[in-house]
């Protein structure tokens, strides 16, 4: 059986980091560690100032570390997610045996030819993020629409049509900086949408045509599968943050408390709210003495004024696609902002398509004790697992040099709650008729909306420790009968 390994993701957002260490051995993959902190020196998913970038994620890191008792010394990274274009690049291979079948290290060659003849117009500003193979033709006869079909095929020459996606070379280079600062070195930096799919669609959707949006802070990217090949990838740059910002600037409140008021009770359509639209939202300020009131309805109505304008900028991004009228299973909508109440039934009246929440996919991973792994939020660093997760090779971290057993057993005390595990959150908006104002204190400083649950300590860390005692025994029993057998 395949040796088990971990695989340590992070998610660099524009307003958090989350980062995910999974445990794989063969073909089973648990997520044993979830958290998001709130990022720095990034603005629409590229790092602009890798100094400030490399303070949260190393924090976040050592998090990690103290937690599940290890030593991460690589990470996998998403590339970008704004400012990449597409571009179509062909390649032709001539084959030595054209009586042998097409293998696929023969069509990886294909792609790499591809990649490194694309002309760029200035290598020292651009870099090739990953390229898509569209279709393949063996001997310009036969056409195959994707690598497990062309593999095995007989031909005297191979030829391929590929997707190429470019963007900024800095925005890579930013990001070697930020982890040599971190001190943990990249694992892999991967292209995004091919990951964030793995985790949310299935293939009948990928197989019928579907479009992946996904809503992040910074930036809210459009990804179009049709026949389970990706064919189109376009981004715009503005999503949740601006949101956010509305209410900031339309209620004179600060960007933290305007955030925690949009994760709270931020809202579409106010007309379909019923009776919460009859709340009024009460925020007190401790300091003053004072009070501002805040009609649900209004707020819904600011938070809808800019949703609508998202999705006008995702559906002339599908119409200028060409697939707007092949996509059968409509839109899966992921990331932070497909968490805004109604939202998914605003896209549907704007576009017609059908529309669904894309959560992460538990048939592809299975979480042990980690809390937010089912969100939207965590659908890219789930994704980045099960993508690198295919390289065997790969192994992101080492055993910390601490005591084992005894050190394990001191923090589990008896002392603990027993449910600290269980949701404290309340209900927002009361279901008694007669109370029609909530009542909320704003959070000082970049506090979460809601309290963070604690993680529970992995039980891998008792096998590792059983693991090394065994060892360690059987080093002493075999010293010691190799002595005897020199004594004799």
């Amino acid at each position: 059986m395949q040796a088990e390994r971990y695989i340590a993701a992070a998610d660099l957002g524009s307003s958090k980091i989350a980062l995910s260490v999974a445990k794989i051995e063969g073909d089973d993959i648990q997520i044993i560690y979830y958290k998001e902190t709130p990022s720095d020196g990034i603005r629409y998913s590229c790092v602009f100032n890798p100094k400030r970038a490399a303070v949260p994620l190393r924090n976040a890191i050592r998090e990690a570390e103290e937690e599940l008792n290890i030593k991460i010394l690589q990470v996998v990274v998403g590339l970008p997610r704004y400012n990449v274009r597409q571009e179509i690049a062909s390649a032709r291979m001539e084959r030595s045996d054209p009586s042998s079948c097409i293998t696929k290290e023969e069509v990886n060659t294909l792609k790499s030819i591809a990649i490194d003849s694309y002309p760029l117009s200035d290598d020292a500003k651009e870099e090739i993020y990953g390229a898509v193979a569209q279709s393949f033709s063996a001997d310009e006869e036969l056409v195959c629409a994707s690598e497990n079909d062309v593999v095995g095929v007989t031909a005297d020459a191979l030829e391929g049509n590929f997707k190429v996606f470019v963007g900024a070379q800095k925005a890579v280079s930013n990001i070697d900086i930020m982890l040599n600062d971190t001190g943990v070195a990249p694992a892999r930096k991967l292209f995004l949408p091919n990951a964030v799919a793995k985790a949310v669609l299935t293939d009948g959707e990928k197989e019928n045509g579907v479009a992946l949006v996904e809503i992040g802070a910074g930036v809210t990217s459009l990804t179009i599968y049709r026949g389970k090949i990706l064919r189109h990838y376009s981004s715009i740059p503005f999503a949740g943050r601006v949101i956010t910002t509305d209410i900031k600037y339309e209620c004179g409140f600060n960007e933290a408390l305007a955030e925690n008021i949009k994760l709270a009770f931020g809202a579409c359509m106010p007309d379909k709210l019923q009776s919460l639209s009859e709340k009024v939202i009460q925020i007190n300020d401790d300091e003053n003495g004072s009070y501002e009131q805040l009609p649900v309805k209004y707020l819904s109505e600011i938070i809808t004024c800019r949703v609508r304008e998202i999705v006008d900028a995702v559906l002339f991004q599908i119409q200028d696609s060409g697939y707007a009228d092949k996509l059968r299973n409509g839109i899966v909508l992921t990331g932070g902002g497909a968490n805004l109440v109604n939202i998914a039934n605003l896209i549907k009246e704007m576009s017609g398509y059908t529309v669904r929440i894309g959560y992460p996919r538990s048939q592809a991973f299975s979480a042990v004790g980690c809390s937010g792994v089912g969100e939207t939020s965590a659908v890219a660093t789930i994704g980045m697992i099960l993508e690198a997760g295919k390289d065997f090779r790969l192994n992101c971290i080492e055993d910390a040099d601490k005591p084992a057993a005894p050190a394990v057993d001191a923090q589990q005390s008896p002392e603990q709650p027993a449910g600290q595990e269980e949701s404290t959150q309340t209900n927002l908006f009361s279901a008694d008729p007669s109370y029609d104002t909530e009542v909320i204190t704003p959070r000082r400083g970049n506090q979460p909306a809601r309290p963070p649950k604690e993680h529970k300590l992995v039980k891998w860390i008792r096998q590792q420790t059983k693991k090394m005692g065994e060892a360690a025994e059987g080093a002493f029993d075999s010293t010691v009968g190799s002595l005897f057998d020199d004594m004799k």
